[in-house]
């Protein structure tokens, strides 16, 4: 973590002069700061090209806002960019301004939005927050293997699962393991520490990353998958191959398992579990109806509508992804009324389909050696966001050639699908789509979020947005 840098400016502003203090932010976005919601109160999204190296403090001059760069902090040695681009939709109360020496900076700078300082100090501890929460894996690990310790008949068997864990489950982002730490926090604030609530958090946040390890072994089986995680699938692995179904049973198992121990007697341990046990069932909903659509060897590009789509991003991503880490943390945190958690499904539900959506274009434009997997989407037959959307703009003879190559695990089959998403600019086609999405998630938090604490759902939103894997 970057040390902490203090300053404090004198800020001239629409709802008169204010003195701000400013931290280093790692956490924050290169394309999308808080603070604007919290100090400006805008909702607006600034451009990249809003962002500019160090810090700079407006001043007024003859009504003008201008503005004078103060290079503290890292700045980044890139060239400068062209001049700010600021919509008078997001900052209606001033002319579009022209900031001079405007940059990207790294992610450990300071930094200045539109030319207004900013001081957020959420996600400060993110870093700690994912350190504190992948050190508590050996932990689990022990909770599962340890107890069985006096039934050595079966000791081969906790061998073999305590290779399943250690293979399947650490390894990725865990981001969705962390979010329930995360939010916990935000919810719970000093309780945090009390009464082994912290334990209890890492726990289950581990919980959904069990599920995640359970429902990922089973579908790199389903879809014929060479790579997870930047090494061989499970099932892959010399000496495993269909034993590996039997090893997600054991990951899943294992879920129950660390939620008694950790959660039997709370309050909210009926809600837990009625909670994993649903969302289980709506992901394996989400996947039969994916492995339906995508039959091997029967291409029906009837089939991949955009309704279709929609319902398999719902139940096989959004539930599991996004509403299952944040309602854990909200049961745990006392909140289990019908009203927060359906407005906080209203969120969720449509982050998840952002986030699959960029899934899907990392699966055909991503590094393999960034998402840590081949993308195989178009030769599985699936129904994934660039069909649907390609077959929206397609020709006559583009549809066919789509039919002809769609489904097909040769090589140059492949490339000729490849070839004609660039003929329809399928890349441009997302990049605006992914704008307009993001957009639309930050409405959605302005609406649905008054009852709940933003910070939880505006640190999911900056964490995927432009994702590279």
């Amino acid at each position: 973590m970057p040390r902490p840098l203090y300053h404090t400016y004198f800020v001239p502003s629409p709802f008169g002069p204010s003195h701000i203090s400013v931290t280093s932010h790692g956490a924050a976005s290169p394309s999308y700061c808080p603070a604007q919601l919290w100090y400006f109160l805008l909702l607006g999204r600034t451009s990249m090209y809003d962002v500019t190296i160090g810090l700079a403090a407006p001043i007024n001059s003859a009504n003008q806002r201008k503005f004078r760069p103060v290079h503290i902090g890292r700045p980044t040695a890139v060239p400068p960019l062209p001049q700010s681009r600021v919509s008078r939709r997001q900052f209606p109360f001033a002319p579009v301004p022209q900031i001079q020496g405007v940059g990207l900076m790294r992610q450990d700078g300071d930094w200045l939005e539109a030319g207004f300082l900013v001081c957020p100090t959420m996600n400060s501890h993110a870093g700690s927050e994912r350190q504190e929460f992948s050190s508590y894996f050996e932990q689990i690990v022990q909770d599962l293997t340890a107890e069985d310790s006096g039934h050595p008949e079966v000791g081969d068997a906790i061998t073999r699962l305590k290779e399943v864990l250690e293979y399947n489950t650490p390894g990725g982002k865990c981001n969705r393991g962390v979010t329930v730490l995360a939010s916990y926090k935000e919810l719970v604030g000093p309780e945090l520490h009390k009464d082994g609530n912290l334990q209890r958090a890492l726990a289950v946040g581990w919980c959904v990353e069990l599920l995640q390890a359970f429902f990922l072994v089973a579908d790199d089986i389903m879809d014929n998958s060479v790579t997870r995680r930047g090494q061989p699938c499970w099932y892959r692995k010399e000496g495993v191959g269909l034993d590996a179904v039997n090893d997600s049973f054991l990951l899943e198992a294992s879920i129950y398992r660390i939620l008694r121990k950790y959660c039997r007697g709370k309050p909210y341990y009926l809600s837990l579990l009625e909670l994993f046990l649903e969302t289980s069932y709506q992901t394996e909903l989400g996947q039969a109806l994916d492995l339906i659509t995508a039959q091997p060897g029967k291409v029906d590009l009837n089939r991949y509508t955009e309704k279709r789509y929609k319902a398999i991003v719902k139940y096989k991503t959004a539930f599991y992804s996004f509403y299952l880490p944040v309602a854990a943390a909200m049961y745990m945190a006392g909140i289990a009324g019908e009203a927060e958690h359906t407005n906080a499904r209203t969120i969720l539900l449509e982050m998840g389909e952002f986030f699959q959506i960029q899934d899907d274009y990392l699966d055909c434009y991503g590094d393999p050696s960034v998402t840590g997997k081949i993308g195989t989407d178009i030769q599985d037959n699936k129904c994934g966001w660039l069909v649907v959307e390609a077959l929206k703009r397609v020709s006559p003879e583009q549809r066919r050639l789509l039919q002809e190559n769609y489904g097909r695990e040769e090589p140059e089959r492949v490339q000729r699908v490849k070839q004609l998403y660039e003929e329809l600019d399928m890349a441009a086609v997302y990049a605006r789509h992914e704008e307009e999405s993001y957009q639309r998630l930050q409405l959605l938090i302005s609406q649905h979020a008054h009852s709940l604490s933003r910070e939880i759902f505006l640190a999911l939103a900056r964490k995927i947005y432009k994702r590279q894997k």
